[in-house]
């Protein structure tokens, strides 16, 4: 037995937009940051070292690097809001996820590290860790996650949980269909008693990440340019009066100068966008003004794109009409909506459940918390659904629970008396080896 009240467990969900982690038992993850770093070329390093060294903010967030500087050999590596937040030369911004698949194991390692070491404070060899996971992982992802946790982090016992799992447990139930629209994906998955149905398993590249993309071209083509916060500053031009004038830093790469235009872009879709109540077709006239607070007498305009955004996840075809999306509007049309993925992941299941299914369907995920979603989704699924059929979207009214039902799915687990038999130890670890995870973590 690992639980009790002495050592609580560790609770991580690392996502494809950002990384929440925490102690079982507490209603709201500890720590939430960007699950992306910020990479420095040791070369590029020691040619600005010297022009630096003076500057006290450098070297105190050079400080959280020394402590993220993992074994690349020839890069540093900065990890957490406050690392990136801070503009540095040649500072490269590099995702470890793609298409939900970890794709670079030693980001993913100092993610987990500024997790455990930066914000939890704690030693991992004295938790048992419980990881939440996509529902189509692979079995050499969850080996190869088992061995870093056991060989590095020397963790007393560990379980991993599929994301889909932990949200129907998040609101209390054994069997629903979870709707989980996050950063990088858009994933469908049924859970029976308590286990993902795996054949009924569908997801579409369409994520908050896309979205808040098609926001910046389309602004773009309209002659309006997000400006990252490091290219301005307020300079004083007559007594009290203030004026924005551009500041130039040549050596910014230009992944840290989108990854600055993003976080703008997602905090102006999350604040003003939302979802249309029927079927966007262009004559929205509606116009809102949102006015920017961090540069002065600058207001940016909002038109039908405040309905529009919203609309390609429940029809992608929308890509096509923005300019400068040619890349994704060639898979565009073989992409499916919102509600044809839900009925598609119902109809895979077997006939028996498919009523419960339909009266169950629970939205997470940060995408998911976008206004009048759920009023949209369950209002076109009556329209496509057998009539037999009583649909049921379910969605909890505080978006922070929305935005953290997997985590919080986790922390309601691993904090059950009836769950602490079921870890994989360290002893199981040393005597099976690390493809017994397939056999503990189903």
């Amino acid at each position: 037995m690992y639980g009790g009240d002495e050592v609580s467990a560790i609770v991580v969900d690392l996502g494809s937009h950002t990384c929440k982690a925490g102690y079982a038992g507490e209603d709201a993850p500890k720590a939430v940051f960007p699950s992306v770093v910020g990479s420095i070329d040791q070369m590029d390093v020691d040619d600005t070292a010297n022009t630096n060294s003076g500057s006290a903010t450098d070297s105190k967030n050079n400080a959280v690097a020394n402590d993220s500087n993992k074994g690349k050999g020839k890069c540093k590596l900065y990890v957490g809001s406050q690392s990136l937040g801070f503009r540095r030369d040649h500072m490269e911004v590099l995702s470890p996820i793609k298409d939900g698949v970890v794709v670079d194991w030693d980001i993913v390692d100092s993610i987990w590290d500024h997790a455990f070491r930066e914000c939890l404070l704690i030693d991992p060899k004295e938790h048992p860790m419980l990881l939440a996971e996509p529902s189509s992982n692979t079995q050499q992802q969850r080996e190869r996650t088992a061995e870093l946790m056991f060989e590095k982090y020397k963790v007393p016992a560990l379980f991993l949980a599929k994301n889909a799992v932990l949200t129907s447990f998040a609101s209390g139930r054994a069997t629903s269909l979870v709707v989980d629209s996050g950063g990088g994906s858009t994933t469908v998955a049924a859970v029976h008693d308590g286990y993902v149905l795996q054949k009924a398993v569908s997801s579409s590249p369409i994520g908050g990440e896309l979205l808040t993309e098609c926001l910046m071209k389309s602004l773009e083509s309209k002659g309006i340019v997000i400006k990252p916060r490091y290219s301005f500053k307020r300079k004083e031009i007559r007594p009290g009066d203030f004026q924005a004038v551009d500041v130039d830093f040549p050596n910014t790469t230009e992944s840290y100068k989108l990854y600055c235009q993003r976080v703008i872009a997602s905090d102006i879709k999350e604040c003003v966008c939302r979802a249309p109540d029927t079927p966007y077709d262009g004559l929205f006239s509606f116009s809102l003004i949102f006015s920017y607070n961090h540069e002065k007498h600058r207001t940016i305009e909002i038109g039908a794109d405040r309905f529009k955004i919203p609309d390609i996840l429940f029809n992608p075809s929308l890509i096509q009409t923005i300019p400068a999306m040619e890349n994704f509007a060639e898979i565009a049309p073989s992409v499916r909506g919102l509600p044809q993925m839900v009925i598609e992941s119902i109809n895979r299941c077997d006939v028996d459940i498919r009523r419960e299914l339909f009266s169950s369907i629970l939205l997470a995920g940060g995408t998911a918390s976008m206004q009048q979603l759920k009023e949209r989704l369950e209002k076109d699924l009556l329209e496509e659904s057998p009539q037999t059929a009583r649909v049921k979207v379910l969605a909890s009214g505080n978006s922070t629970e929305r935005r953290f039902s997997v985590w919080i799915g986790g922390s309601i687990l691993a904090s059950l008396g009836s769950f602490q038999q079921m870890w994989f130890s360290k002893s199981e670890y040393e005597e099976h080896g690390a493809s017994y995870i397939q056999r503990k973590c189903p």
